[in-house]
């Protein structure tokens, strides 16, 4: 199957596990305070995203993956001690023995570390916010609304036009970032962070301009509930750690309940600091955990993305394989088996969970009903959850609509034979799935 996509944003029998050989070979500063000045909070910034790491990691002093060593770098970046609770520790381990173990290159190597002491850093700003502020905690999450199903059924742009009703609290991608709060800012005053996330993205997207057709995102795109959670150290992270073992086995067999406590704690942090009328969230990752998405937002309403699986599993094996590759090489006809493997347990995992759920939390949306109207299918969203629907809502979905035309940002090319797939092998793991659902195989 090859298709070209306009921009919108556990089998016994699958491949699971794998073991890769070749290019994958095993895929299944001075200190800144997170309570400082506002006039900080540009380097903070900087250091954060991996501008600057003065001391911190660079190809010359290579702490080799050792969490032990990448804690301290975090306390001596942030002038704190205090993690959190200690349920961080396993996956951070796990993430590093990942990292360690597969072939990255020497610039993804060093991303990486960046990356996990950046997690660190952060996580080590949140938990003193949350000391120094514990009303936080006390925040309500009052019904949320959460889009999930798979991967590149439509979710990212029917999150985009019900983000434009102002009643809508999405989570940010520079938020996601920096989800700790930086004092010193005057009320209305433009968190300086946030300007930094936008010139990364920028420079991102001159590494790797194709990326835009595939997700295009800026610093205040609405984003995935991932790169939030990924300051647990758990989760899904960048979609690439849970293609690779050691993480892709462990994570699979883990207690997410814990992660998601911590995730309603940013949420609230989040909250407390810009604070909305609801929460419009979304990731397919969430199908992990439907049951605790649920016991950690017990009035969530769930919107439920449908698409034939096979331009799916395709348009995600593009988007993995273009984010990997800023880090390894890695060989798409191994990539793929995976790629859908994981995508298919995760979908059979939450469904299941669903199946334990209130049928009424749910509704189910398809591609294509967006693709055709996407205000009717917007109606219907609020008509099925007992939402108000003004004029003026009205109006702000519909300038969303004319202004974000299909193929805005380009076209995304993908085929399912580049990554070692056959539209049967695909229709055959999701059988069960376009049965109960009826999507139409065109």
């Amino acid at each position: 199957m090859h298709t070209t996509e306009p921009f919108t944003d556990a089998g016994a029998n699958r491949p699971y596990p794998l073991e890769f050989s070749g290019p994958i070979t095993r895929m299944a500063a001075h200190p800144t305070h997170s309570l400082s000045k506002g006039s900080q909070g540009q380097r903070q910034a900087l250091e954060h995203l991996g501008f600057l790491y003065s001391r911190g990691v660079s190809a010359e002093n290579d702490p080799g993956f050792d969490p032990e060593v990448l804690m301290a770098a975090a306390r001596a970046a942030t002038g704190l001690d205090d993690f959190g609770p200690e349920g961080f520790r396993e996956p951070l381990e796990m993430l590093c023995r990942t990292y360690a173990e597969n072939p990255l290159s020497p610039d993804g190597r060093v991303r990486s570390e960046r990356r996990v002491m950046q997690l660190l850093s952060t996580r080590l700003r949140v938990y003193e916010a949350l000391r120094v502020h514990p009303e936080v905690r006390e925040r309500a999450l009052e019904k949320p609304m959460v889009l999930t199903g798979l991967p590149r059924s439509g979710t990212s742009a029917l999150f985009n036009l019900l983000a434009a009703d102002p009643a809508g609290r999405p989570l940010r991608l520079w938020e996601a970032q920096f989800p700790d709060p930086l004092a010193g800012l005057e009320p209305g005053q433009e968190d300086p962070r946030r300007a930094a996330v936008d010139a990364w993205i920028e420079r991102g997207r001159e590494r790797n301009p194709e990326f835009a057709a595939i997700h295009f995102t800026s610093a205040d795109n609405p984003e995935e509930c991932v790169l939030l959670q990924a300051n647990t150290l758990h989760g899904v992270h960048l979609g690439i750690e849970v293609m690779l073992e050691p993480y892709a086995s462990w994570y699979r067999d883990q207690d997410l309940g814990p992660m998601y406590a911590e995730y309603a704690d940013m949420l609230r942090l989040l909250d407390w600091q810009r604070p909305g009328v609801r929460w419009l969230l979304k990731a397919p990752a969430h199908m992990w955990a439907i049951d605790h998405l649920i016991e950690t937002l017990p009035d969530v309403s769930i919107i439920w993305s449908h698409r034939d699986p096979r331009a799916c599993v395709a348009s995600i094996c593009s988007m993995t394989r273009s984010l990997m590759s800023s880090h390894m090489k890695p060989d798409p006809a191994l990539l793929g088996p995976v790629v859908m493997d994981f995508y298919a347990t995760s979908l059979e995992r939450g469904l299941a969970a669903r199946d334990r759920a209130n049928a009424a939390r749910f509704f189910d949306v398809t591609y294509d009903e967006f693709v055709s109207d996407p205000l009717a299918l917007a109606r219907s969203i609020y008509a099925h959850f007992g939402m108000p629907l003004s004029d003026e809502v009205g109006a702000a979905l519909k300038s969303h609509v004319e202004a974000n035309p299909q193929g805005k940002h380009g076209r995304h090319q993908y085929a399912l034979a580049d990554y070692g797939l056959s539209e049967a092998q695909v229709l055959e793991c999701f059988a069960p799935y376009i049965e109960r659902f009826a999507i139409v195989i065109n």
